[in-house]
């Protein structure tokens, strides 16, 4: 018995589960987007964090990592019951093929689970929807919840996607402008902002400043 998982937001840094197999590829014609609430993890009803879910979109792919499990029914069992609590704002698990870099012609995977959401929001009350980048940097460098803050799972990702050798130039883009609302507002998470090796920047924009940071109390107040 065997199943795999793609995750294309937090499970690629944190996983969470005991799986015994780990390939970094994508997937294709979805790309990563930034529409679904979080209201349980990194944010709460009041102030429901963004997270990653998935938009169709042909040609395009999205990197990420395919987890495998194997040992028999329970492990699966008790592997998908955890995903299943935590991305419980996800209403569908889509089977799709996995590709592996160098390899997109022929799927490395096929049947590999994916969890996706509805994007309707009169049938699914977590869909969002798109914003403008600015609005949606406001409410990720705002909301937080039990697991932490939102900024810092965007923060995290954008670190992650780098040490794959692979980012994704909406996570830059949307990074960088949570650092610009910070800046303003004068908000530094846990002393410090989360950054990989180095400030990573969207190619088709010119650096911005490096933040002088002011360490202050944590606000007082999930992962997906």
């Amino acid at each position: 018995m065997v199943f795999w998982v793609f995750g294309y937001g937090s499970l690629v840094w944190n996983p969470g589960f005991d799986y015994d197999e780990k390939i970094i590829g994508f997937i294709k014609d979805y790309r990563r987007v930034f529409d679904l609430a979080c209201i349980d993890h990194r944010g709460t009803p009041e102030n429901p964090a963004r997270t990653c879910t998935l938009e169709l979109k042909e040609g395009a792919i999205c990197w990420g990592a395919a987890y495998c499990v194997r040992g028999g029914p329970e492990k699966e069992k008790q592997a998908m019951q955890y995903l299943e609590r935590r991305e419980c704002e996800y209403d569908h698990k889509t089977l799709v093929n996995f590709y592996k870099e160098g390899e997109s012609l022929h799927p490395t995977l096929t049947g590999v689970i994916v969890f996706t959401s509805t994007p309707d929001k009169e049938n699914n009350k977590y869909y969002l929807g798109p914003a403008p980048l600015e609005d949606m940097a406001r409410q990720i460098a705002t909301a937080n919840g039990p697991c932490g803050n939102n900024r810092d799972y965007l923060f995290l990702l954008e670190k992650a996607m780098h040490n794959i050798g692979h980012e994704d130039d909406l996570v830059i883009e949307l990074a960088n402008e949570v650092r610009k609302v910070l800046e303003v507002v004068n908000v530094v998470p846990n002393d410090k902002i989360l950054v990989g090796p180095t400030q990573l920047q969207h190619p088709s924009h010119l650096p911005i400043s490096t933040l002088q940071l002011h360490p202050l109390p944590e606000p007082i107040a999930l992962d997906s």
